[in-house]
């Protein structure tokens, strides 16, 4: 159970890579710069500030849980933890994706709405890769 658990952690490591990569498009896609160029210079660098630190949260949730999957597949206390707060994050991060963002406007074309569809389908996995880490028995 632990090999098929390790490796079903390291796919959604590099899953979250997946979102990264995703996450790069996104301001060309919605057209960020010209939303956001009747802001205030503070506000505007705010968001750009958060937005990079949600990509390197991203960027750090993959190399966890790629180089460290054994570690978090053994069931330790502190690996239980670290699932269960990946659990959480990917669950709200999908409730959110599902009920607050209205991505109709963004979502023209027919590739748009399978990349839409696919990164819930990857917020669906990382959520159950860390959810089934957080019910491995100590082995």
């Amino acid at each position: 159970m632990t090999i098929v658990l390790t490796l079903l952690l390291q796919v959604a490591g590099v899953m979250h890579l997946g979102l990264m990569s995703a996450g790069l498009l996104m301001p060309k896609v919605v057209n960020m710069r010209a939303h956001l160029a009747g802001l205030p210079a503070f506000i505007r660098q705010l968001f750009w500030v958060y937005y990079s630190f949600i990509a390197l949260c991203l960027v750090g949730f993959s190399v966890i849980t790629i180089v460290f999957a054994e570690t978090l597949a053994s069931g330790s206390t502190l690996a239980r933890a670290l699932c269960v707060f990946f659990a959480v994050f990917w669950t709200l991060r999908l409730l959110v994706a599902t009920f607050v963002f209205d991505m109709r406007p963004y979502l023209t074309s027919t590739a748009r709405r399978i990349g839409y569809h696919a990164l819930n389908i990857v917020f669906i996995t990382c959520t159950d890769a860390t959810l089934t880490c957080t019910r491995t028995p100590v082995s």
